[in-house]
């Protein structure tokens, strides 16, 4: 990783912690959490259908394999984790929940050793694991939700244990199915395929109600849309091509940073010695799931040559 990416990993983790932190204002009187998550997927979803109208450089695409795909990541990868997580937001601070969505990658890196060939898990990435949900573990036993009138929240917890396996396995899927695939047409079908799933099941169980919205709601909901949603994963992409996927991935270790001062100075969350404990044993492990460099390139050497043996 460059030092020309730092700006952006930086960029990226200010996106999507503050929309953490703007989305939980959103579903504390200003919208249901099913209405918040509809209109954000849809308001996104238009801006990437107005690119391919508007822009010279866009094709719609066509392949019907791609709409497969993509569809699948969108339901999987997008409506269900971003739905858990929205409503989640409800038992639970912005500064609890970015710690759990941190654990991401440690989620990744197990589901990757029983289904990618090249992704196995190392003593050091054992270990990085172990801390990372030990880190989790602590947060969820004592209870801790990071809001002034809410303890033991473990509905909170159990629905954002549910966006990070959800969107864990939309990675695996997408690493093992989706790479060769153009990522702003993926992202489009994507946006898509979560707005047509969310929007209809909203308005036949829940129907949409704005009686409670003020401007300041709308406001937050457009941030939300154009900001993290469409903004920070086109950022995420951009970090991706140009520099490396570990670069966009330090991301994480600025989000929860982000989304729990945000939440503390915004919406009087509450920071606790053991939400700052917790985040450091999660990111100590996060840290130990990236091996240096040189032993990346042996590992590699050892399976290819590994290969070889069992070809002949």
């Amino acid at each position: 990783m460059t030092i020309q990416a730092i700006p952006y990993i930086f960029m990226l983790g200010f996106l999507f912690g503050s929309t953490l932190v703007v989305s939980r204002f959103s579903v504390s009187g200003q919208f249901s959490p099913t209405n918040y998550i509809g209109l954000r997927l849809l308001i996104a979803a238009s801006i990437h259908l107005l690119v391919y109208l508007f822009s010279s450089q866009r094709k719609f695409p066509k392949d019907p394999l791609l709409w497969r795909r993509a569809f699948l990541y969108g339901v999987v990868g997008t409506a269900l984790p971003m739905t858990a997580i929205v409503t989640g937001l409800q038992y639970v601070s912005s500064g609890i929940a970015s710690i759990m969505i941190t654990l991401n990658p440690a989620v990744v890196a197990v589901l990757a050793h029983f289904t990618l060939d090249d992704e196995r898990l190392t003593n050091r990435k054992i270990l990085g694991v172990t801390l990372a949900l030990g880190g989790a573990i602590q947060l969820a036993l004592r209870g801790e939700s990071g809001l002034p009138d809410i303890s033991g929240s473990l509905i909170g917890y159990l629905l954002l244990t549910v966006a990070v396996i959800a969107g864990s396995g939309a990675t695996i899927y997408a690493r093992r199915y989706m790479r060769t695939f153009d990522s702003f047409d993926v992202a489009s079908i994507r946006m898509g395929a979560a707005a047509v799933t969310v929007v209809p099941l909203t308005f036949i169980f829940v129907g949409f109600d704005f009686s409670q919205t003020e401007p300041i709601g709308y406001g937050g909901l457009l941030y939300a849309s154009l900001v993290g949603t469409f903004s920070g994963l086109m950022l995420n992409f951009y970090i991706t091509k140009h520099f490396s996927a570990l670069a966009s991935s330090s991301a994480s270790y600025v989000i929860p940073i982000v989304a729990t001062i945000g939440g503390a100075l915004f919406l009087q969350e509450i920071i606790t010695m053991w939400m700052i404990l917790g985040m450091a044993i999660i990111l100590i492990g996060i840290t130990l799931l990236r091996e240096p460099k040189a032993a990346a390139l042996r590992a590699r050497k050892t399976q290819k040559e590994s290969s070889k043996i069992g070809i002949k």
